[in-house]
């Protein structure tokens, strides 16, 4: 028998934000591919997953169409508007996950003393990873972007499973 309260609606819901440069490209795909698996493990009430860019000139706009054709050529869902990663961020969420180590750095400048999340990198979560870098495909063709959504999918098989472990064990 657990030991483990059982998690229920009323628990505050683990938060996760991705984060990339831009937020059209990388950090909006790993936010729709991570709620899709969060969903397959049931976990879709009890975790909340959004995505930002720590740059914020697109912020408003729609996702980069090639990062909608991806991800509509897998079945996955589309529609998406950027926004700018804010600092306060640190305090409302459980993970800041980065999709590089330039963003991840420029994160780490944001972050505050004692932050209440953890800052790790997407890559982290593929145990078979060749590199901790979720390469940016906006400046390649389409095939850069299927490449990329191969990789993220892969990263959030991993960061899934760790996402329902800190569900179960902490919540």
């Amino acid at each position: 028998m657990s030991t483990q309260p059982a998690a229920h609606s009323l628990d505050p819901p683990f938060r996760v934000v991705l984060v990339c440069l831009g937020n059209i490209c990388r950090s909006p795909m790993a936010e729709i591919v991570l709620r899709r698996s969060l969903t397959r493990l049931g976990l879709e009430t009890q975790v909340v997953v959004d995505s930002a860019g720590t740059g914020g000139w697109h912020a408003g706009h729609p996702a980069d169409p090639r990062t909608e054709r991806a991800l509509a050529a897998r079945g996955y869902p589309t529609g998406h508007t950027a926004r700018q990663f804010e600092s306060t961020w640190f305090n409302e969420r459980d993970l800041v996950v980065a999709l590089d180590k330039a963003n991840e750095r420029d994160l780490r400048r944001l972050m505050p003393e004692q932050p209440r999340a953890s800052l790790r990198l997407l890559a982290e979560f593929d145990a078979d990873a060749v590199s901790l870098e979720i390469p940016d495909p906006y400046y390649g063709d389409a095939d850069d972007f299927d490449a990329v959504l191969a990789q993220i999918e892969r990263c959030c098989e991993g960061l899934t499973a760790f996402i329902g472990e800190q569900v179960r064990t902490h919540r």
